[in-house]
């Protein structure tokens, strides 16, 4: 589970910006929060606020620090840390990212800065019985084990560059356990979908076909949905690209040069009372979309990861996003899985549906920077307070529209 995630200086982020799954005081919806320690913790949170105010930086931030954990080892000498600065913040500004989570009832404390595209500061933590242990930190290429670490990471140190990030270099070459869940909450428990560049088809389809379970689930959210769908056929296969039947062989010089490799060969058919539809060339926008996110949502789900998403409803209607929330929301207590994901969608602000603390808002301030901050914050919000209408009409900031004075003197000089 995320616990918290602090950044600075990436993208429209400036000032350091501090989001956090720990409920408050608040005891409205107590049943859906996960214990854990002195700790209660939301199953999921949303985002709001106006085109270009963040959100999507927010999440940006969050997912380079993934894919940096994830794939530093692999950074070449000379090839430098991607660094996207605030465009305020002079060259030698660090960007700072760091993150507390939990994994296997276990808490750890991770982050690092980048400094002119080279690591400059890293540290790694665990809370074993609840006290904090250092496991490593690091200054430039210098590192500082802990005293239980002495000695262990003499290869890891070996292959340390300053483009690359000591927690990779540790995972592939120690046989630390610590080491090894902290890097793994960032290469498979945090998932994070972006509707413009994933596409989870092909994984819905494998899903389907190896697991009964998820294909009826589906199935059975397609007629709940009523779009008259009552079953689906799928099929995924390996098919040697050089056997693809004639209407879809490739050109002779290209199937020289592809030789025996092979590729996947995918077949989804939607099954209605009296026919049948291609789910890729004939079947509907929406269809499509609920194939490409349900089962993947069921399989995070199941596995008890955390999906973060920017601009939910550009992949799925706004009811369905209101039943996925209430998944995350309620599903099974011995899973414990994670959504958080921004939208414009005004309709899910409702007090049934979320507590104050799961509600964000992104603004930009003077320098035009990203602040944010939580509904918690915000004074004289009531529990029973209509969120919805509050934060149409201002009261909350993070605005996504016009105001009405605008229009009022837009409308004058146009119409005179």
């Amino acid at each position: 589970m995320l616990l918290e995630f602090k950044c600075s200086n990436h993208r429209s982020i400036k000032e350091e910006v501090n989001f956090s799954m720990i409920a408050g005081s608040d005891n409205t919806s107590e049943e859906l929060l996960k214990g854990f320690g002195n700790f209660r913790v939301l199953r999921s949170a949303v985002i709001y606020g106006a085109n270009g105010s963040g959100k999507s930086n927010f999440i940006s931030a969050l997912s380079f620090m993934r894919d940096l954990v994830s794939n530093s080892i692999n950074h070449q000498p000379g090839q430098g840390v991607f660094q996207a600065r605030h465009k305020l913040s002079a060259e030698e500004t660090p960007s700072e990212y760091s993150i507390q989570f939990v994994r296997n009832d276990i808490r750890y404390a991770y982050g690092f800065s980048v400094k002119q595209n080279l690591i400059q500061d890293e540290y790694l933590y665990y809370f074993p019985k609840g006290r904090q242990v250092k496991i490593f930190e690091r200054n430039g290429l210098e590192i500082r084990p802990g005293d239980r670490y002495k000695g262990v990471f003499d290869v890891s140190i070996s292959i340390l560059k300053d483009n690359r990030l000591f927690l990779s270099c540790a995972a592939n070459y120690s046989n630390i356990k610590e080491i090894e869940e902290a890097f793994m909450f960032f290469n498979t428990d945090i998932v994070v979908y972006n509707p413009e560049i994933n596409n989870w088809t092909e994984y819905s389809i494998e899903l389907m076909q190896n697991n009964d379970m998820i294909k009826k689930v589906f199935v059975d959210i397609l007629r709940a949905l009523g779009t008259g769908a009552k079953d689906v056929k799928v099929k995924l296969e390996k098919i040697k690209l050089a056997d693809l039947p004639q209407e879809l062989q490739l050109p002779d010089a290209l199937k020289s040069f592809l030789g025996a490799q092979e590729g996947n060969r995918i077949e989804a058919k939607v099954v209605y009372d009296q026919f049948e539809v291609d789910l890729m060339t004939e079947e509907s926008t929406g269809v499509k979309r609920l194939f490409q996110m349900i089962c993947p949502i069921i399989d995070i789900l199941n596995k008890g990861k955390i999906l973060i998403c920017d601009e939910l409803e550009a992949s799925l209607h706004e009811s369905v996003i209101f039943q996925i929330v209430q998944l995350f929301q309620h599903y099974q207590k011995d899973k414990f899985a994670q959504l958080i994901f921004s939208t414009h969608d005004t309709s899910l602000l409702d007090t049934d549906l979320f507590r104050r603390d799961q509600v964000w808002f992104t603004q930009l301030n003077k320098e035009r920077a990203t602040d944010l901050y939580s509904l918690v914050e915000i004074k004289n919000v009531r529990k029973s307070e209509n969120l919805e209408k509050g934060y149409v009409s201002g009261k909350y900031g993070a605005i996504p529209m016009l105001n009405k004075k605008f229009f009022h003197e837009l409308e004058e000089n146009i119409l005179g």
